[in-house]
């Protein structure tokens, strides 16, 4: 504690302090003499050891963080005192003389600085900023004003998140980071994603853009962020801000053959709607009960005809019974077989002998039948 060290050279009558005193006011004189204003300078009070030491180390006044002895260095370096010395609470200090290297540097000999004397020394350096930052845990944005010496914090409050292109962009990136899986897409929308990549796959000069989830976050304050702005957690963005932003990375043009080549969903003869995978093994893809079916005498297909589709034919009670890229074939050869084996567990339910020219239905027999 230098302020200690000092109150017992004061103290000190041997000849080596008398000559040491001498020096010192040597150099107070020439000091006077040099600044030219030597009554106004003697009339200032006089500062303290640490106000003086701030001065000459301006990067050494140091802030307490963590543990008892642990303190940060306004020049960002972290610098550590026994818990049990006398210094270890003291909010600030100025370190004159430390020794280690990194993390383990150890200080030496060094003063408490009062707060108060802080803006005198330092307020031409003390600067204030807003910060927005990300926080991982809630999935949302977190505003807060600081004030900082250095790489100091002096202070801190929090601060509302403005509604700007920059929160947004931040938003963004935090949820990139996060997960864009943790997105709240809908089914709707993680099929056309899946359209595109298959489409993309199959043409790759086509001009298709990557929605995969790695490139989605590489771009996310390209494409997400102008859709999430005013919003500041994950839980307040939803479905249409994704659908919006989808339709952004879709020309007109794009739509157009995305909807000609991968359409959303294949019409069985019953009229019945089936949505179409287009990810996983055996893309393009269907799953569809057997019986609305009948009547196919071609096998089904996507765009315009050059795809076929997979179809994994069900059973009533939605019980995977085939999976076919040739229905044509699958009547003419091992639809006996299923007949047999069907019509045993599902009687209600037809199994007729020629299901090419069969009627399609969704419904069991009628009843007597």
């Amino acid at each position: 504690d230098l302020d200690y060290r000092l109150g017992q050279f004061r103290a000190d009558r041997s000849e080596r302090a008398r000559q040491m005193r001498r020096l010192a006011q040597g150099w107070a004189q020439r000091a006077r003499e040099f600044d030219g204003k030597r009554e106004a300078f003697a009339a200032q009070p006089a500062p303290s050891v640490a106000a003086l030491l701030a001065r000459a180390f301006p990067d050494r006044i140091a802030k307490a963080r963590g543990a008892a002895g642990q303190f940060v260095l306004a020049g960002g370096r972290g610098v550590l005192i026994e818990a049990t010395h006398g210094l270890a609470r003291a909010p600030l200090l100025v370190v004159a003389e430390m020794a280690g290297a990194a993390a383990g540097t150890r200080i030496l000999l060094a003063a408490r600085l009062d707060e108060s004397e802080l803006e005198q020394i330092a307020g031409d350096r003390i600067g204030t900023r807003d910060e927005i930052t990300f926080d991982p845990a809630s999935a949302s944005l977190r505003g807060r004003r600081t004030t900082k010496l250095g790489a100091i914090t002096l202070s801190a409050a929090p601060l509302a998140v403005p509604a700007d292109s920059a929160s947004a962009a931040a938003l963004a990136d935090g949820l990139a980071r996060l997960g864009i899986d943790r997105l709240p897409w809908s089914k709707a929308q993680m099929q056309l994603r899946h359209r595109v990549a298959f489409l993309a796959g199959a043409d790759p000069s086509g001009g298709w853009p990557d929605l995969s989830d790695a490139a989605l976050a590489a771009a996310a304050p390209d494409w997400l962020a102008p859709f999430v702005q005013g919003k500041t957690r994950l839980a307040e963005i939803g479905a249409d801000d994704l659908a919006r932003a989808l339709d952004a990375l879709l020309s007109w043009e794009l739509r157009r053959r995305l909807d000609a080549d991968a359409p959303t969903h294949f019409e069985a003869p019953t009229g019945n709607p089936f949505a179409v995978a287009y990810d996983g093994p055996g893309a393009p893809a269907i799953s569809c009960r057997v019986q609305e079916l009948f009547g196919l005498t071609a096998h089904p297909a996507i765009a315009r005809g050059r795809l076929p589709l997979t179809l994994e034919l069900l059973s009533p009670a939605g019980r995977p019974i085939q999976i076919t890229r040739d229905l044509p074939g699958f009547w003419a050869g091992s639809w006996r077989d299923v007949k047999a084996d069907m019509r045993g567990r599902y009687p209600k339910h037809p199994w007729p002998d020629d299901p090419a020219n069969a009627a399609p239905t969704a419904r069991a027999k009628p009843r007597g039948r």
